[in-house]
This record gives C-alpha cells, sequence and structure tokens, in this order.
C-alpha cells in the first residue's frame, strides 16, 4: 500500500512539473483550456486528436504525438512561438496549407499549443 501511495504521488509531481513546463514554454498557455478550445472549434471535424471527443476527420494530419513531431504542416519548425503563430494565422506561415484561419485568439492560441505540447 506504502508504495502505490508513494507511485501515485511521484506521478502527481511529475504531471504537474510537466504541465508547468507546457505552461512555461507556451507563455502562460493551459492545455486544460486548450483543450476546451479545441473542442470549441471542432478541430476534430479535420484531425484526429488524442483525448479529445468528437469526429475523427481524415482532411488534416492525426495530431498525435505533436509534441515529438520537428515540423508543423510539414514545413515549419516546431517550436512554442511557430505553434502559437500557425493556430491564429496558418495561412500567414504557409499559403499553400490547407487548414483555414479560424480566428483562434492570441490567448487560446497559447493554450491550444499548450494542449499540443502534451501529446508526445
Amino acid at each position: 500500500m506504502r508504495r502505490f501511495l508513494l507511485c501515485a504521488l511521484l506521478l502527481a509531481a511529475c504531471n504537474r512539473e510537466e504541465k508547468q513546463q507546457v505552461t512555461d514554454m507556451t507563455g502562460g498557455g493551459a492545455p486544460a483550456k486548450g483543450k476546451e478550445a479545441i473542442v470549441r472549434y471542432g478541430c476534430t471535424s479535420c484531425h484526429n486528436i488524442p483525448g479529445v471527443e468528437g469526429p475523427r476527420g481524415m482532411v488534416g494530419p492525426p495530431l498525435d504525438h505533436m509534441a515529438s513531431r520537428a515540423f508543423i504542416g510539414g514545413k515549419i519548425q516546431n517550436t512554442p512561438p511557430n505553434m502559437i503563430a500557425w493556430l491564429q494565422d496558418p495561412q500567414a506561415m504557409d499559403p499553400n496549407n490547407a487548414m483555414p484561419n479560424l480566428g483562434v485568439t492570441p490567448a487560446e492560441a497559447k493554450d491550444i499549443a499548450a494542449f499540443l505540447y502534451t501529446l508526445k
């Protein structure tokens, strides 16, 4: 029982630390709010996104392991500032991509990026 409790406490501490790292690297983004924004914007209409309920779209690429990918949209270096800019105006980042500009606010872009960077 003690081992289980110790493991649970260590896991909770690691999860808290990981969430804080994601929040820090996205300039204050909140993964939970990002997940909510993903649902609101209907991102699953085009993307398969682990942990997000909704349709499993096949128009855009699946977003599993987004935190581990080298590129966004196959062309742009996967960094928090680039992800945030991409989410706000993907056409400005790459005019030849199919992702529409959904009017994501700067704060929502930070939150969505924070969620996507939890997908390791």
